[in-house]
């Protein structure tokens, strides 16, 4: 390990579901690096708690691939690998076609403004092809249309798998690589969201990860 975890400062939320978050966040930005050791006691230590929620959020971590566990050799880091990367990249595009779809059937006015307001950052960072900035605010906007959907097992899911979906899309490159074409199928996909045409909406995204 590269960098000893600072001290957890309990915010109020349950702590096993924050020492979750910030052993995932620690993984995702390399703190904790692929293949890195993860001992329950020297984590429990710099994070300042027990050892019982280290454990549960390891085992949680393991669920969703972000840490692999031997019995009696090792737990540590798992390292990604391409297959997991392009599942996952499939497999979020479709779960968004379908979010796509059911938000704009279900969701109240201020939800579907309040998403649509989010997509205007995105159809942003795409005509300025900054594809930095398309990840991240495409990771705004989708958390955004997930709770539009008000489908709680769909939140529930996202909730538990952010942290792996995040990683395994941090090297993302959109389909569509001219950025004027890019934008303007963008464009008719926030239209459709706006027009609560939801298969439209669903259609267009799809077709913008190659899922058409």
């Amino acid at each position: 390990m590269t960098t000893p975890l600072a001290p957890l400062v309990p915010s109020g939320a349950v702590l096993g579901d924050e020492v979750y978050t910030r052993l995932g966040e620690a993984i995702l930005d390399g703190t904790l690096a692929p293949g890195a050791r993860l001992r329950d006691h020297e984590l429990a230590e710099w994070l300042g708690v027990s050892r019982t929620p280290v454990r549960e959020a390891l085992q949680r971590l393991e669920r969703v691939g972000l840490v692999e566990v031997s019995p009696h050799r090792y737990t540590r880091v798992s390292i990604p690998n391409d297959k997991a990367q392009s599942d996952t990249l499939e497999f979020v595009a479709y779960l968004m076609g379908n979010a796509a779809r059911m938000a704009v059937r279900d969701a109240s006015d201020e939800q579907l403004h309040d998403a649509l307001a989010e997509l205007e950052a995105v159809i942003a960072a795409s005509r300025a092809d900054d594809y930095a900035a398309l990840l991240r605010t495409s990771h705004v906007f989708f958390a955004k249309l997930t709770r539009a959907t008000g489908n709680v097992a769909i939140i529930r899911f996202m909730r538990e798998a952010e942290l792996a979906i995040r990683r395994n899309i941090s090297t993302w490159r959109p389909l569509i690589e001219c950025p004027l074409g890019r934008t303007a199928a963008y464009e008719d996909f926030r239209d459709a969201m706006r027009e609560r045409d939801g298969v439209r909406a669903e259609a267009r995204l799809r077709e913008l990860h190659g899922l058409s």
